[in-house]
């Protein structure tokens, strides 16, 4: 269907009637199959819980990735009519860009402009191959030897009816990390396979948690997600470009869609709107366009961690029962067994996901052992050392939860 209205939109010309009808009518077809999907279900649970009819509650089963591939579908069309890339005449071209597998279910949202060339005309050669299998490696050891780690210490905690301070703290850092390394250890597998079959895929996530402001952290973390909504959504509302009170207003309408996009739940509706909130404030400050100092790094990632608590939890009073634990209300005292037990066992993981949401890599890069052969020889013995331990826990059958599936 998109396939066929890219030559819809093609065939009308900019800014007339006929573009426009075939807009909207891409944009309802893609937002309605991601509707029955993903929404109808909450809406129609929602509406009987206000309403108190019994409704129909259909159980449909959620396709895995639905909104990456449908947010990635519209980009075809959206970048034909905005003349950014030609039009694909052949469907298998439109295929090959909507499900190709490296990133199908787990993102980047790859913007059809950014491919639209290497669809035709891309070359494999050995240097991208090796350069993207180590890339795949480094993603793949994010994923199982530090995200999944962490998740053991995350998923611990929520799941506990009482918490100490100290565990509600270490169970929020374990989830952030989490995240963090789940995400972008995904989005490194997918840049690394794309460019062993000659795709150059745009980074996805740059450091995030170094970030000095809410506004700095959303330019480094799910780039990807937040360059679609910026294009297609916030540019077209007129951005920046307008009065104070309809930039607000635009900002408000993408912060809703992002934490709708995110899942059918109020905890997501919420977190959009807290990431709102934030942007509003530093904004109406003028905080994103300050230099700032060093102690904003801190105070931006206690703000991304609370934030992460809503995202995590699955009901709204689950979140604020768990953000209390952490402030020192309802708690079971400082400090229990249960923290002694997840520091214990999980230190050298905190410091090693510390150490490596800093730009660890890049910094050493720099410098003359970074260049030198013994430190490409370091890199080598690195990379395959990462490569046995990761793959010896993919044997072992070690914790791997899928946290995509609301996605």
């Amino acid at each position: 269907m998109n396939y066929l209205f890219g030559l819809w939109t093609a065939r009308t010309q900019e800014k007339s009637h006929a573009r426009r009808w075939a807009l909207g009518v891409t944009v309802a077809f893609n937002l309605g199959l991601l509707f029955v999907f993903k929404y109808l279900g909450f809406v129609l649970k929602n509406l009987r819980a206000v309403t108190g009819y019994s409704l129909p509650f259909p159980e449909i089963a959620l396709p895995i990735g639905v909104s990456f591939f449908t947010f990635q579908a519209m980009s075809y069309v959206l970048d034909v009519a905005k003349g950014r890339a030609p039009v694909q005449k052949n469907p298998l071209w439109v295929g090959l860009y909507i499900s190709f597998f490296p990133q199908l279910i787990a993102g980047p949202i790859v913007k059809y402009e950014t491919v639209a060339y290497e669809i035709l005309h891309r070359r494999e050669n050995w240097e991208d191959f090796s350069t993207g299998l180590c890339r795949f490696a480094v993603g793949l050891s994010k994923k199982v030897l530090l995200s999944n780690t962490m998740a053991l210490v995350a998923d611990s905690a929520y799941a506990k009816p009482e918490l100490s301070v100290g565990m509600a703290w270490l169970g929020a850092l374990a989830y952030s990390f989490q995240i963090f390394f789940d995400f972008s250890g995904y989005s490194d597998m997918a840049i690394g396979l794309g460019k062993m079959f000659g795709f150059h895929f745009l980074e996805n996530f740059n450091y995030p948690y170094i970030s000095r402001s809410i506004t700095e952290f959303w330019r480094r973390w799910h780039i990807s997600l937040s360059t679609w909504f910026r294009d297609y959504v916030y540019i077209p509302l007129g951005g920046s470009r307008v009065g104070t009170v309809r930039r607000f207003f635009n900002l408000f309408v993408v912060w809703l869609l992002t934490g709708v996009w995110h899942g059918a739940n109020w905890t997501f509706l919420l977190w959009g709107l807290y990431y709102f909130v934030l942007l509003a404030a530093e904004k109406a400050a003028g905080l994103d366009k300050k230099a700032l100092g060093l102690w904003r790094a801190p105070a931006t990632f206690l703000l991304v961690n609370f934030g992460w608590v809503l995202f995590r939890a699955e009901t709204l009073g689950a979140a604020g029962r768990y953000l209390g634990a952490m402030l020192g209300f309802g708690v079971n005292g400082l400090w229990d067994a249960a923290a002694s037990a997840a520091l214990r066992d999980g230190h050298i993981v905190y410091l090693l996901a510390a150490a490596f949401s800093l730009p660890v890599g890049r910094w050493v890069g720099k410098t003359k052992l970074g260049r030198s052969p013994a430190g490409a020889l370091c890199y080598a013995l690195g990379m395959a050392v990462l490569v046995v331990l990761t793959f010896s826990y993919v044997a072992k059958g070690a914790y791997n939860p899928f946290i995509y599936f609301n996605f």
